[in-house]
């Protein structure tokens, strides 16, 4: 069953959001089942596509075929606040690749944006970009974490995003008292919150090794724009520090 129609198992929050701006669109145009495609193998050889691949991809079709979205963001450059609108549309593209024994994956539309990416989804449920380098990277540890994440983006759109001149990830280390947000997270991507301070934490979206952490913070009201402020001052200490003793 659709997402729309039935959104079991995602947090209040992912499904406000979908109530709020989700809709699904009609294809606009016949489609060939992926159980009667072919896809070549780590030899390049056409073979007949995976039983694991058919239901992956087709399951991505029943359960999330024309969802759109938006999802509100905003940032700040020389004090001057820009908000944006992100559209999403989950809708299947025509390539599927094998990963030899890491299994197989398809990709989607993803983002409505100009980007140098492909999004795709791996069979074992995770899912990743590929940078142009033809590599599977990670980036969300589901499609339902990928929708907990952008319902979180959303919902501290209105926040203030620290632009401090010191490494966010350090910054972010420097934080404490917030909650995980397991739905969200996983092994690239993690969610801490608390009612002033949000931050997510993610591995850049690079084929290169090793794929560097960095982090967004948000804060909101006096007290969340203090603890940032408190924090930021800690980790410039320990970096002075740190670069002192080298």
């Amino acid at each position: 069953m659709h997402i729309l129609d039935d959104p079991a198992g995602l947090s209040a929050r992912a499904m406000s959001l979908l109530e709020r701006v989700g809709r699904r669109d009609s294809p606009q145009e016949p489609r060939l089942s992926t159980e009667f495609l072919r896809i070549r193998d780590h030899l390049g050889q056409l073979t007949p596509t995976p039983t694991m691949l058919v239901i992956r991809r087709e399951g991505f079709e029943q359960r999330y075929g024309g969802l759109r979205y938006q999802v509100r963001s905003s940032y700040t450059v020389q004090g001057e606040r820009h908000d944006m609108l992100r559209d999403w549309h989950y809708d299947l593209g025509q390539g599927m690749w094998t990963g030899s024994a890491r299994g197989w994956y398809f990709d989607w539309f993803g983002e409505r944006v100009s980007s140098p990416v492909r999004y795709l989804v791996h069979t074992d449920g995770r899912v990743g970009v590929d940078d142009g380098g033809g590599t599977f990277l990670e980036i969300a540890p589901s499609l339902p974490a990928l929708i907990e994440s952008h319902a979180l983006t959303d919902m501290v759109s209105t926040w203030d995003r620290t632009t401090a001149e010191i490494d966010s990830f350090a910054l972010a280390e420097q934080l404490g008292g917030l909650t995980d947000v397991p739905e969200a997270s996983g092994c690239t991507i993690r969610w801490r919150l608390s009612d002033n301070v949000a931050i997510e934490e993610f591995r850049n979206w690079s084929s290169e090794e090793p794929r560097r952490w960095r982090a967004f913070i948000w804060s909101r009201g006096h007290s969340g724009r203090r603890q940032v402020a408190e924090a930021a001052a800690r980790a410039a200490a320990m970096q002075q520090t740190t670069a002192g003793i080298g």
